[in-house]
């Protein structure tokens, strides 16, 4: 049987990890790989985290399932992060929540339970979005479309233009948004503009499926949930996939977590019931170690506040770089204004390269990027920013 099978091509992502790992070059850069690193080019262990691993494992006395919704605790305590412990749709309980295998796992059990609910329902994904967005959306058996979103030029968001696609969709049609810190653009929506475009989504009834990867990265915990907390208060029905892989460095412990706001309690009840059966056709049970940590994290007070004191010097090292960034760039390369990188959030832009720029710069100067040439800010530090800059301005200055 497996005779018949060719080898698919490599991922784009891992295919770029595997070609820098093995570059022998001294003075090579990594802006690929979308993991947070620190002043070092570490992804490191939060100390938060270490704390709290420590209790959970001083405190568990079994290793045995949880349930195919996962950590109760950690849900609940999901829940009051992304919501806000105050959100009448809280009080309401017209949440339910699952957990799910990282963020990735919770965007395919919301693609499943639309399947399951319309299985004929279209999702708008914006142009450019997250690569994985199209194999996990799409391979639950659901037809994908693009809605406008980025503006290469200006570096900004193309309000009208996406305000005008919103607003000529049939009702039902899911639209898939990023919360915050757009990837791979790092340029999102300010808080007038997403009141704007809540007015089209209630106008045209659509659902809104909104994928927060990165909540405390781009300006503040809060404030990265703004459009979640403003559509859940005045929509009847919305998703959320939720991952906690880089704002509390659990890449591989796989924790995410899918919410679903329901109309009713009722009708709540009846969604997460389908979303255990799905979770059970897919992997049974969720792995555990990453939702306790979080959940210790969540409710202990003093570990609460030393991670959001470590996000927050995650996120002014982000801040840091990108002013950085532009000020040597419009000292470099004054031919092209690269000022956007400063108003983006998050770890990446988009630096509107050519791939064959971004081919040079791999094959010539040993920085890695994707093709499109999104850039993790977070790969540049002390040691290389002042090589990447002068690399950068060396291949737009002479493109063939």
């Amino acid at each position: 049987m497996l005779e018949r099978l060719d080898r698919v091509p490599d991922d784009s992502i891992l295919g770029l990890m595997a070609a820098f790992r093995a570059d022998s070059a001294p003075n090579k850069v990594d802006l690929g790989v979308g993991v947070y690193r620190d002043a070092r080019g570490e992804t490191p262990v939060l100390d938060a985290v270490r704390r709290a691993e420590r209790a959970v494992l001083d405190r568990q006395a079994t290793k045995s399932y949880v349930a195919p919704a996962g950590n109760a605790g950690f849900n609940q305590a999901m829940e009051r992060l992304v919501f806000g412990p105050e959100h009448p749709v809280l009080a309401a309980g017209r949440v339910r929540s699952i957990q799910g295998t990282g963020g990735c796992g919770a965007l395919r059990l919301g693609a499943e339970l639309i399947r399951s609910a319309a299985p004929h329902s279209l999702v708008y994904i914006s142009n450019p979005s997250w690569a994985n967005h199209v194999p996990l959306i799409g391979g639950a058996g659901l037809k994908l479309e693009r809605y406008p979103y980025y503006d290469a030029a200006t570096g900004a968001v193309r309000l009208t233009a996406m305000l005008e696609v919103f607003d000529s969709l049939p009702a039902g049609t899911v639209v898939l948004l990023h919360a915050s810190c757009h990837n791979p653009t790092g340029a999102d929506l300010a808080e007038d503009e997403w009141r704007q475009l809540l007015e089209v989504v209630k106008r045209r009834r659509l659902m809104p499926f909104i994928d927060m990867a990165y909540q405390g990265l781009g300006t503040g915990i809060d404030a990265d949930a703004f459009a979640i907390r403003l559509f859940a208060a005045q929509l009847p029905e919305m998703l959320v996939a939720v991952s906690c892989s880089k704002n509390f460095g659990l890449y591989r412990e796989r924790t995410g977590v899918l919410h679903m706001v329901t109309e009713t309690p009722v009708t709540g009840v009846a969604a997460l019931s389908h979303e255990v059966r799905i979770a059970r056709t897919l992997y049974s049970m969720p792995p555990d170690h990453g939702a306790a940590i979080v959940n210790e994290i969540l409710g202990d007070g003093t570990l609460r506040s030393a991670w959001e004191g470590e996000l927050a010097a995650m996120r002014a090292r982000l801040t840091g770089l990108r002013r950085e960034l532009v000020r040597e760039l419009a000292v470099a390369c004054p031919q092209r204004d690269f000022g956007f990188i400063g108003a983006q959030h998050g770890l990446f832009s988009l630096l509107g390269l050519g791939v064959d720029q971004v081919t040079r710069l791999r094959t010539e100067h040993h920085i890695y990027m994707t093709d499109d040439s999104r850039i993790n800010v977070a790969g540049l530090r002390t040691e290389n920013l002042a090589y990447f800059v002068q690399s950068l301005a060396h291949v737009v200055a002479n493109r063939a």
